[in-house]
């Protein structure tokens, strides 16, 4: 039985999603498979509640190597065949994702997607704190973005005198709205963030990333805060089946609703 969670945000894509999903998705087994698009409204609950019970559950949201919707003023997708999404099983990222041959990878690149390891940048100067948003935060971390930014900047001063900047997801009105994370990439010694998808976007752009243990850049991250000033380098041979991993676990509408997200995920 396929239940998928509505939620009363206009921003969000999911009556786009959720029919392709029940056009796509095998129900095999007769019980309760629950589909959450991100942690606004009841969800957050509603997601403890299938953990609580042992149901199955899987988060749906942006993609990780994809271009960009547009959410202001009203969601919107550009191009269907160049637009993915996560589909992630019991939790917000994937951790170990499926993989397979470089060919999904490749169509990213054809269709114009950034999605090649550059290696990592040199003469670099500040530290950049990149939060989640505060719902994602405070399912993740307990606490307000506020204060999660508070501690990462006070365990930095522990160990490094670099300069500390700070992005926010940009929304309107707010003094990020129409800017590039690219510029704050520039000269970025480290980006660090909990869970946002901009630490994939840092990997792309050269940039090292210290993340939460639950961030799908975990396997690239640096390992500690400790070692700031170093920021360890994983070699290429780590983080190009890391990317190519990730085109393994996000899907255009169009290959949901064929069954080919089902068919990977689950086989």
């Amino acid at each position: 039985m396929i239940i998928t969670h509505e939620i009363e945000w206009d921003k969000c894509l999911s009556h786009k999603i959720w029919p392709a999903i029940k056009k796509g998705w095998k129900d095999t087994q007769m019980r309760p498979i629950h589909f959450f698009w991100g942690l606004a409204g009841k969800n957050i609950p509603y997601i403890k509640g299938c953990i609580e019970r042992n149901e199955e559950w899987w988060y749906v949201d942006n993609g990780y190597l994809t271009q960009q919707i547009t959410r202001y003023p009203e969601p919107k997708i550009h191009d269907l065949d160049k637009t993915y999404f996560r589909i992630v099983k019991g939790g917000l990222h994937t951790l170990q994702g499926k993989s397979g041959s470089v060919d999904r990878l490749r169509v990213l690149e054809n269709q114009g997607i950034d999605v090649q390891f550059k290696g990592w940048t040199t003469n670099t100067e500040h530290i950049l704190l990149c939060p989640s948003s505060p719902t994602v935060t405070f399912f993740i971390n307990d606490m307000s973005q506020e204060e999660w930014e508070e501690n990462v900047r006070s365990e930095l001063r522990q160990h490094t005198d670099r300069p500390i900047k700070f992005r926010n997801k940009p929304r309107p009105g707010n003094q990020w709205w129409d800017t590039d994370i690219k510029d704050d990439l520039k000269g970025c010694h480290c980006l660090i963030t909990n869970m946002s998808l901009a630490a994939v976007d840092a990997v792309i752009n050269q940039v090292p990333v210290l993340t939460h243990r639950n961030n799908v850049a975990f396997k690239v991250s640096i390992d500690n805060i400790h070692n700031i000033n170093k920021t360890p380098k994983h070699p290429r041979e780590v983080v190009e089946p890391w990317l190519n991993m990730l085109s393994h676990n996000q899907f255009t509408i169009p290959e949901i609703e064929e069954g080919l997200a089902y068919k990977i995920l689950n086989e």
